[in-house]
């Protein structure tokens, strides 16, 4: 968690700080193998150099990244848990709780399929 530190501080409202530390905190513990690195500003995780998820944070959700693939492979967990998502992100809004076991599917698929990928993000 030390590498997000000082992202976290750069965050002025304590309640998203609170959550996201402990949405990073989390996948640092549930995924140990991880490697938690700060890429264009935002927290995310990767795997044998190949990106696993990322997080940005919007004025009104914590947005989690899987890439394309994680996003398609669970629409429709995303949508019965009442939350938004584009093409490349899911958002939770800052007042819904997160959806643990959504987000540890979204991870564990991405480190099964992307288990041979040699590149950050899929070709």
């Amino acid at each position: 968690m030390e590498v997000f530190a000082e992202f976290l501080e750069q965050i002025d409202n304590s309640e998203h700080r609170d959550r996201t530390e402990k949405v990073l905190g989390w996948v640092t513990e549930k995924f140990p193998n991880l490697m938690p690195v700060i890429k264009w500003n935002q927290p995310m995780f990767t795997d044998h150099g190949t990106f696993i998820i990322g997080f940005s944070l919007a004025k009104k959700h914590l947005a989690i990244a899987p890439e394309e693939q994680g996003i398609h492979q669970f629409s429709n967990e995303i949508v019965e848990a009442g939350y938004e998502h584009t093409k490349m992100l899911v958002r939770i809004p800052w007042d819904k709780t997160v959806n643990y076991s959504l987000l540890e599917k979204m991870i564990e698929f991405n480190i099964l399929d992307k288990a041979d990928c040699s590149t950050f993000w899929r070709k």
